[in-house]
């Protein structure tokens, strides 16, 4: 059995088997699911990078910049 302790900010570290077994690493998102009185802890799988050159900027994709330039 693996345990960590909750800290007075409801924080914890994840156990080192648990990294390894989903393999973490620094930045991934975990997804929380109660089943039961049980908590499903799965690793969400990180989206592959886009061919799209302007997928990066996301300072261009407001409403107002797809209704002035959304037909171009």
């Amino acid at each position: 059995m693996i345990t960590s302790k909750l800290t007075s900010k409801a924080q914890t570290t994840i156990p080192q088997p648990v990294r390894a077994a989903l393999r973490l690493e620094e930045g991934d998102e975990l997804l929380y699911e109660i089943v039961d009185q049980r908590v499903i802890l799965t690793k969400v799988p990180r989206e592959k990078a886009q061919d799209d050159p302007f997928g990066a900027f996301n300072e261009w994709h407001s409403k107002a910049d797809e209704e002035a330039y959304g037909s171009l």
